[in-house]
């Protein structure tokens, strides 16, 4: 099974508890040359309703990114998470999109290190 696509006929009755990694590669294939690394859980809690799907996921770990003062690798923390109803077409739910728009949005626009923890060298040029 790919990740983060779920089999909606191997569903079993009730909720289905699934479980993924998002790494790197995950991002990569979204073109997102920003996110240098990652490790995130993906769970996700699915319940098929017939003709509805009803998604709970929950995102957890880290990405990797670069300071944008000092350029040097930042690691940030992720903790997010969306519930949704689908009305899938087939026989698949690719949860895929979903996953990769809340991390990404989850991050903060200003992207750097703790005061004091950039690299020196790096900032010293900054305040010439």
């Amino acid at each position: 099974m790919q990740p983060f696509v779920v089999q909606l006929s191997s569903l079993a009755p009730g909720t289905n508890r699934l479980e993924w990694h998002a790494g790197a590669e995950f991002f990569e294939t979204f073109g997102n040359v920003d996110i240098l690394d990652a490790d995130v859980k993906v769970t996700a809690e699915v319940i098929s309703r017939g003709l509805t799907v009803y998604a709970a996921c929950t995102m957890s770990g880290s990405v990797t990114v670069a300071c944008d003062r000092c350029l040097e690798d930042l690691m940030i923390p992720v903790e997010t998470s969306f519930e949704e109803t689908y009305t899938p077409e087939g026989d698949e739910l690719d949860l895929s999109q979903d996953v990769y728009d809340f991390v990404c949005t989850s991050l903060p626009l200003q992207r750097v290190h703790p005061e004091g923890e950039c690299n020196q060298e790096t900032t010293k040029y900054l305040s010439k």
